[in-house]
């Protein structure tokens, strides 16, 4: 019976061009998922978007003396467009500086009031007397009471991920003139997080299909008793409180940690409102059937294990997190990815020099599941060359030419099986089952690699059956062969489509099938005998070694300035 599925992607800042940290831990797992659960006959629903009123958008307006909204809508417009470059299918990609969020997130608030979640109260705010305003989240950094890191931010430590305000920084100084902020009074709209403690507690105990970094994480994060929170801020930019419920709060916004979580929900509804039923959304939000999925990177684990199910058991009605898939870092040459030192492998940078399949292919072999991975242009070469080119490539183009060559360019007829013809075919429905379980358990890098075992097997039959030799001494065993392995082919383009989607497609469009590859199912769609094949041609581009070299001469040159 066919399921609902929400597959929920973390939204990025928009302050710079996206680059393969971001998208590695996010993007490349859940598109994965996404794209099996289609397959599988699954109703999928994929959201995310550019979080427009992120304060680094903000902080950048300042820098370059432009209005937020300025900074905003041009890198959504770069980050939406890689996005549909690298294939990630998202059902709807949008952002957060629309009429439908604004109105969505208005309503969780007023309805959490509604309930008795929100009060107001005076805090102790960081006020700049040089720039005679308060200084929100990252307008300031400082020193982290827990784990000592100089650098922490007044939201948040990326360093222990523990989440702050800015009271709590020792040593707090402004991200703009390093100047020591004074702390005055303002008012703001709190939730009642702490009412949500024994629920919470209670609902993650069971939680024992999560990985252990977001389960430990969590139960730690709630150890340390959960704490009222203020959900407005001192800004200008973002989704305005509602006036007609609070006065005085004409120059502040909500916090933008408590409205872009409900991004997802407001996508999700801006999702079913463009298609042909606007109540769609429900489907997938209270069905208690319905299962949700949200891919984020380990800094923001609590935001969706704690502060997002603590708003939605407030708001009532609406279904809490089936998981939260949360990666660790994705490392460049040993050294964390990080914008403002350009250490950095720029997503639209490599797309104008490099085919999407293989990034997609070794961020998903490297895939950061259980600790930090690293990128280096050694490695892509490796997984270009060795794995995609010398062996899922090679086993197809030397079975379609063989077959081509010799069978008139049709696929042949079999004759009896053998033992090994059938072992190969029985590892081809042992491979989509082993890559099914994987997926759904989200072990994405050990199903990327039962894939590419059927294909080492391919080609240990291929060598060990020598059809080239046989097609001359004994024809019929020559087809038999070449028959079958045909169809571990129709097996890889199915259990590889999920990982690399355009290789898959050229797989498919190689064995002659009309379509698409995933308009078959997750099945292995059996190759029919005298069906017409096209000529053969190489699946991947082979990469010169010297690539590695001018990779990192690039990224040195990037730092320095001077690409």
């Amino acid at each position: 019976m066919s399921k609902n599925i929400l597959v929920c992607v973390a939204w990025p800042y928009v302050n710079s061009e996206p680059h393969l940290g971001h998208i590695a831990g996010m993007n490349v797992p859940a598109d994965i998922f996404a794209r099996y659960h289609r397959m599988v006959g699954n109703r999928v629903a994929m959201v995310s978007g550019s979080d427009m009123h992120g304060t680094p958008t903000a902080l950048r307006a300042v820098d370059e003396g432009v209005r937020p909204e300025d900074i905003a809508f041009r890198y959504h417009e770069i980050w939406a467009d890689c996005m549909e470059q690298m294939g990630f299918s998202y059902d709807l990609y949008t952002h957060t500086h629309t009429k439908i969020h604004e109105d969505v997130a208005q309503d969780v608030l007023l309805t959490l009031d509604k309930h008795g979640y929100i009060y107001e109260d005076t805090q102790l705010m960081p006020y700049s007397e040089s720039e005679q305003r308060f200084l929100s989240d990252r307008f300031v950094e400082g020193i982290c009471p827990a784990c000592g890191y100089d650098g922490a931010r007044g939201d948040q430590c990326d360093d222990c991920g523990r989440t702050l305000d800015p009271t709590d920084l020792i040593e707090i100084r402004s991200i703009r003139d390093g100047s020591t902020p004074v702390f005055k009074e303002t008012t703001h709209l709190m939730i009642k997080l702490s009412a949500f403690q024994e629920l919470l507690e209670k609902w993650v105990a069971d939680k024992n299909e999560w990985r252990p970094n977001v389960r430990n994480q969590t139960i730690g994060f709630l150890n340390e008793g959960l704490h009222d929170r203020a959900m407005t801020r001192d800004i200008e930019w973002g989704v305005p409180v509602p006036k007609h419920r609070f006065e005085g709060y004409d120059k502040k916004r909500i916090y933008v940690w408590f409205e872009a979580v409900i991004g997802y929900f407001s996508a999700t509804k801006a999702w079913a409102i463009n298609s042909a039923d606007e109540d769609d959304w429900q489907e997938f939000w209270h069905k208690p059937d319905a299962e949700s999925y949200y891919f984020q990177g380990k800094d923001n684990i609590p935001f969706h294990t704690v502060l997002w199910p603590a708003m939605l058991m407030g708001y009532g009605g609406l279904n809490l997190p089936t998981d939260v898939v949360a990666n660790e870092y994705l490392n460049l040459d040993g050294q964390g990815f990080s914008s403002s030192r350009n250490w950095a492998v720029w997503l639209p940078d490599y797309l104008e020099r490099y085919e999407v399949d293989p990034l997609r292919y070794y961020l998903a072999s490297i895939m950061p599941e259980t600790s930090d991975s690293d990128f280096t242009w050694e490695g892509f070469l490796a997984a270009n060359n060795n794995v995609l080119v010398a062996t899922l490539g090679n086993f197809i183009h030397r079975t379609l030419t063989i077959t081509t060559r010799n069978f008139d360019g049709k696929v042949p007829a079999p004759g009896d099986l053998g033992v090994q013809d059938q072992e190969v075919l029985d590892a081809c429905s042992q491979t989509l089952d082993d890559v099914a379980t994987s997926i759904e358990t989200r072990r994405f890098r050990r199903a990327l690699y039962q894939a590419m075992e059927l294909a080492r097997l391919g080609n240990r039959y291929l060598d060990a059956e020598e059809p080239w030799q046989t097609v001359k001494s004994n024809p019929d065993k020559a087809a038999t062969t070449l028959w079958t392995a045909l169809n571990v082919i129709s097996t890889l383009r199915t259990v590889f489509y999920p990982f690399i989607p355009f290789s898959s497609d050229k797989i498919h469009n190689l064995l002659g099938f009309d379509g698409e590859t995933a308009s078959d199912g997750w099945r292995t769609r059996a190759v029919e005998p005298g069906a017409p094949l096209p000529k053969p041609r190489p699946l991947f581009r082979k990469l010169e070694p010297e690539i590695v070299e001018q990779e990192r001469e690039r990224l040195l040159a990037q730092q320095t300035g001077n690409p």
